[in-house]
């Protein structure tokens, strides 16, 4: 094999597939994207309903914990990453949510001059093709497989939770990616004619066959080679052996929001503080590598269910072999969704303009492993809150590359974090015990109607929340005024020529939704910067905002009731 490439992309995840794609598409440049992972043909990976199998196996995942959460009761949290082709698009929920339309803005706010909504909407469209055609805000023609699964048609309870939104006082949106993300609605899911569209069946599995894109698997990068400030190649291990690429144009690092602060650092670009701790020479100070850590977290809301029509009958070992046969032969039933088909975007107090507040409901009450929560029959509705104000940090402890680095986010650290929870318990339970439920509403079995004072909340949630693993922010993308940027507006490496990072670690804060959808934007539009072009024209589209933001949203029970203009 030949040791120089144009380009060199390292981690083959929802960021990296979407880089090896893009820049080897004209067959002007020789690429490789490297990963250290292997194959994701599999069919525990490509079966969307057997999601929790992938992100629990080795195999598959890099098994990261953190370090134990103060905030937390010392609790070490999980926090795995995707370590196979396609990354964690191969590994999570399929959950699609683009996040909403302030956060972009809140991003050129911050110093990201060209990350409006206006001027990320037409890379959302290119990414995708929405099953029900391209719109304004949806696009017909991209890589991407976005549908929404059975389209809700399978279970009653999916269409009861929209109505129980709307009972409570809280709109309805017929699409939460488009116009008007704000209430509820059928959820989206990166599944198409069936099978997971993970960024390596839509953006690899395409390109697999160009003369000029190389894919290495069983990778280990150990460091980044600099020469005076320029990077010009990466060091790395593969079985057991140490070789060296050398790039002639760029590097583009996508490993992700822990892995792209942590071969940085390797590398000898990042904190002072961090780099002397572990014994790597300094070659570049840049404070803000691996700072700014956010994640998101949530909690199962379950119910017992008076009727027998849940996803509980269906766990065990003969319902599963009868939705998997189903699914070889057909690609159609239960094994076709991530199950997560209905779905709400609430704000939980004034003075916020857009929502804060999460749910995927689940026809089920499960645990992520799989497993039944609860004897008999059940639901739930997994709720958080997704503008959080902690951050956290992530430092390598050595300078071993296949050292684990430490983590911490520092969850629920302000006091706004914590009375944002205490906001979203109370809120969700009005939601499941309004009307449209009442047919199915068996008595709620967590967190249990005895949680109800504020001390018994927060003791709750502490004990209880699991990360919704949506790791991002680590290597920040702003101004270069602010000293703890870390890559500007095309994802240069601030200082250091040649090398640029391209994932979730550079959002500057992290969206309201999911990151599989962002991270992948986010690649279609900083490619066309390596390569020069102009960016695609903004849209200049309408957004909703509810015009009572500013006003006070008052708990009524059994009903919640908004004072609008």
């Amino acid at each position: 094999m030949k040791n120089d490439f144009d380009f060199i992309v390292v981690g083959a995840g929802s960021a990296g597939c979407v880089m090896a794609n893009r820049l080897s598409e004209s067959g002007d440049h020789n690429v490789i994207l490297l990963e250290n992972g292997g194959s994701d043909k599999n069919i525990l990976i490509q079966m969307p309903t057997a999601l929790s199998y992938p992100m629990n196996t080795d195999k598959f995942a890099w098994q990261f914990h953190t370090e134990p959460e103060p905030y937390l009761d010392n609790r070490k949290m999980h926090c795995p990453r995707g370590r196979v082709m396609g990354g964690s698009s191969s590994i999570n929920g399929m959950v699609y949510v683009r996040g909403h339309a302030k956060d972009f803005d809140e991003w050129e706010g911050l110093g990201a001059e060209g990350w409006s909504y206006q001027e990320c909407l037409p890379y959302f469209k290119r990414c995708e093709t929405w099953h029900k055609g391209e719109n304004n805000y949806r696009g017909g023609k991209g890589p991407l497989s976005t549908s929404n699964g059975n389209n809700m048609k399978l279970n009653p309870l999916y269409k009861a939770f929209i109505n129980a939104g709307k009972e409570a006082g809280y709109p309805e949106t017929p699409d939460y990616n488009g116009k008007q993300q704000e209430g509820f609605g059928p959820m989206h899911m990166t599944v198409g004619n069936g099978v997971r569209s993970s960024t390596s069946n839509a953006y690899i599995k395409p390109a697999i066959n160009r003369s000029n894109l190389k894919i290495l698997t069983g990778v280990l990068v150990e460091k980044i080679i600099l020469e005076n400030k320029k990077a010009t190649g990466i060091e790395y291990s593969i079985n057991g052996e140490k070789k060296i690429l050398k790039a002639k144009r760029e590097i583009i690092l996508s490993a992700g929001s822990i892995g792209s602060p942590q071969i940085l650092q390797l590398s000898g670009i990042g904190p002072k503080s961090v780099l002397n701790n572990a014994g790597i020479e300094i070659l570049h100070e840049l404070p803000g590598v691996g700072e700014n850590l956010q994640d998101h977290l949530e909690v199962y809301f379950q119910y017992h269910c008076k009727k027998p029509i849940t996803l509980n009958s269906k766990l065990n070992l003969f319902n599963k072999g009868l939705i998997g046969i189903q699914w070889i032969l057909a690609k159609t039933g239960l094994g076709a969704t991530n199950h997560f088909e209905s779905c709400g975007f609430i704000r939980s107090r004034a003075g916020i303009q857009w929502p804060n507040i999460q749910y995927h409901f689940l026809p089920a009450a499960m645990r992520y492993d799989g497993n039944a929560a609860m004897k008999g029959h059940g639901y739930q509705v997994h709720a958080g809150v997704n503008k959080v104000s902690s951050r956290g940090s992530i430092k390598i402890k050595n300078s071993d590359p296949s050292a684990k680095p430490s983590i911490i986010f520092n969850y629920l650290k302000t006091d706004q974090d914590r009375q944002d929870w205490r906001d979203c318990i109370r809120l969700t339970r009005e939601i499941l015990n309004q009307p449209a439920l009442d047919e199915f509403n068996g008595g709620e079995a967590s967190p249990g109607m005895e949680i109800e004072s504020d001390e018994q909340i927060d003791s709750w949630v502490r004990a209880n929340v699991e990360s919704a693993y949506h790791p991002s922010c680590s290597c920040k993308m702003g101004s270069s005024s602010d000293p703890m940027t870390v890559v500007n507006n095309v994802g240069q490496v601030i200082g250091i020529d040649s090398l640029r990072v391209i994932d979730s670690s550079v959002f500057p804060t992290i969206p309201n939704g999911n990151l599989n959808g962002p991270t992948i934007m986010l690649a279609e539009k900083m490619a066309d910067a390596v390569l020069g072009k102009a960016p695609l024209k903004p849209l200049n589209l309408d957004v909703w905002i509810d015009s009572s933001w500013k006003k006070l949203q008052r708990l009524a029970k059994p009903k919640r009731e908004i004072i609008s203009d």
